[in-house]
């Protein structure tokens, strides 16, 4: 199913009146390439082109459509009139054996195998001949000569006075969208198609999964005895016959949606995560999938505009009739060897998916610590908060993908996304308004499966201090927060409060810590004026007014009630403190 709802795809971006937008026919793709030798109709090298441009702080090769390439597992295989410099101008990048077939040889044997009209076109008898005279000074020479030979740079041809390179000729092409160079000349039923046709013994490789080998991995691939039908060993492709029509189509549509310039993926954890819908609309047009749980670098806000605009249109009953059928389809993609595996699958509609989207930023919203901190933060942003050194390599491996899937299948978030941000806050002694935000969320979506009678947009927890709230571990957090301001006030400047040295054994057994601390509190009681010391003591009476005694020990849902209840009451003292300057600097 997921790779015919790629094909799919590709059949429909293939049609895109667009052309910036439309995907490669078969037998070609999309490649930068970036460095172009221009030649003469005699083969005389007129100059070398650097196609490379700063991007950011890196640079970026221009991107033009050639034949495809060749899957190079091993031994020697050219490409159509582009490759590495190796094949190209033959730089010796120190052969393994000396009687096999040399790169450059093959790359000519490859251009000389073209059939007619191709073999006769001007733009190929050029790149023999300059093959043939073999003359490369004019590159040698150059400044970039050096990248060159260090990097083994992809290069091609064009000739001089031409706007297209020469593999990109109407003949050229023609001939490498009617021959895709397959190995394979066995028929069966496609799994994908449903037709008999060729069947693609090895598929093209998968580039854009993070994690994995930067020359590529595939989704189905075959290369052990344990994976293999019995005799099918040497024709791997046979093991799930898929045409090669459709393998170019999967492999050219999932390639395109995970590009790093795509609008249609983003990182959760150590999961490429891709996001395509059946056909267009608001979502896969204006605003992306994407922009609702990444970081766009090129406009930081669109994510919050289109959380917003999700956010109307499904509350404000504005979803167009036509948006609430498109099907949308999420692939969480994660590296595994030379494999990669799916993490998470899902295909819903926009009906579906829409409110079970806003639901989980409206079980994160809390309130804020500082005005920067994002009204809609990203999986990204809060993966890293629970991470040791707000390292995404720290994140356990599964939960971004358990997490994203509980947020799209709108089911409770897993047990080890509670662990993980209790014992962060425990090892930090600190509740940002990430981990807060976190809690938050989890807690709400606990409590609703654990009443299913609760409507679906219950808050059980508030975004702000809810003086109502009786949970005992929710008003111990309230409490710890509370004697924490009274030592800041008794005694301003402190480098350690009580948070450093009491937060972890407070939230897991209170009754050994509590007792301690509010004998302390009477000492710093003594140091404020009589009208702190009786607000403070009100509002110890209020927050232990429902409690008859301590708890022993509070489990890890408890220690996560604690610290929003902490961070609740902690945040509500700023928030009191900032009013009162406003109110005395309008008076």
């Amino acid at each position: 199913m997921i790779l015919q709802d790629l094909v799919r795809y590709y059949d429909r971006k293939a049609r895109d009146p667009d052309p910036a937008q439309r995907l490669p026919s078969l037998g070609l793709e999309t490649k930068e390439i970036p460095f172009v030798v221009e030649i003469s109709a005699d083969g005389g090298v007129v100059q070398l082109r650097d196609t490379r441009q700063v991007v950011g702080k890196k640079l970026r090769a221009q991107s033009f459509l050639v034949p495809q390439g060749e899957k190079k597992t091993s031994g020697v295989k050219a490409n159509l009139l582009w490759d590495s410099a190796a094949y190209v101008i033959g730089l010796d990048k120190a052969r393994k054996s000396s009687t096999a077939v040399s790169p450059q040889a093959a790359f000519r044997a490859r251009i000389e195998a073209l059939p007619e009209p191709a073999c006769s076109d001007v733009g190929v008898r050029a790149v023999l001949a300059a093959l043939a005279r073999a003359d490369w000074s004019v590159l040698q020479a150059h400044s970039a000569w050096t990248d060159i030979a260090e990097t083994n740079a992809v290069m091609t041809f064009q000739l001089a006075g031409d706007v297209d390179l020469v593999c990109q000729r109407p003949a050229v092409a023609l001939a490498a969208t009617q021959s895709t160079g397959t190995e394979s000349t066995t028929a069966a039923m496609c799994l994908v198609d449903g037709v008999l046709a060729p069947i693609q013994r090895l598929h093209p490789s998968i580039k854009g999964v993070w994690g994995a080998q930067s020359s590529g991995a595939n989704v189905v691939s075959f290369n052990a005895r344990a994976f293999e039908s019995y005799g099918k060993n040497e024709r791997q492709g046979e093991n799930a016959p898929i045409s090669e029509r459709a393998s170019f189509a999967y492999t050219t549509a999932l390639n395109h949606l995970l590009d790093r310039d795509s609008r249609n993926r983003v990182q959760v954890g150590d999961a490429s995560t891709v996001f395509w819908a059946d056909r267009a609309s608001t979502f896969d047009g204006e605003f992306t999938l994407a922009d609702l749980f990444g970081e766009p670098k090129d406009d930081p806000d669109r994510g919050v505009r289109a959380v917003q605009a999700l956010f109307d249109a499904v509350k404000g009953g504005q979803l167009p009739v036509g948006e609430r059928d498109v099907r949308f389809f999420v692939l969480g993609l994660a590296p595994n060897a030379a494999r990669i595996s799916v993490r998470f699958w899902l295909e819903a509609p926009l009906a579906e998916l829409g409110p079970r989207i806003t639901r989980h930023f409206d079980d994160l919203r809390v309130v804020r610590r500082f005005d920067s901190d994002p009204i809609t933060p990203s999986l990204l942003r809060l993966l890293s908060s629970l991470a040791l050194q707000n390292k995404l390599e720290n994140v356990p491996p599964r939960l971004a993908g358990e997490w994203m899937r509980a947020i799209l299948e709108g089911m409770p978030y897993p047990a080890l996304l509670l662990n993980a941000a209790v014992m962060r806050c425990k090892a930090e002694q600190e509740v940002t308004y990430l981990r807060a935000a976190v809690l938050k969320a989890w807690l709400n979506r606990d409590h609703r499966r654990t009443h299913p009678d609760a409507a679906t947009n219950t808050q059980h927890f508030k975004e702000q201090l809810d003086m109502a709230q009786t949970d005992t571990p929710y008003r111990l957090g309230r409490l710890f927060a509370v004697l924490e301001h009274i030592q800041r006030q008794a005694m301003p400047g402190i480098n350690a409060t009580i948070r450093d040295r009491y937060y972890s054994a407070a939230s897991t057994t209170p009754v050994t810590v509590f007792t301690t601390l509010l004998r302390l509190k009477n000492a710093h009681l003594k140091k404020l004026t009589d009208g702190q010391t009786v607000y403070f003591e009100r509002l110890i009476g209020e927050v232990l007014e429902p409690m008859t005694d301590f708890p022993r020990q509070l489990t890890l849902a408890q220690q996560g009630r604690f610290a929003l209840g902490y961070y609740h009451q902690r945040q509500q003292f700023f928030t009191r403190k900032d009013a009162d300057n406003n109110t005395a600097q309008e008076n």
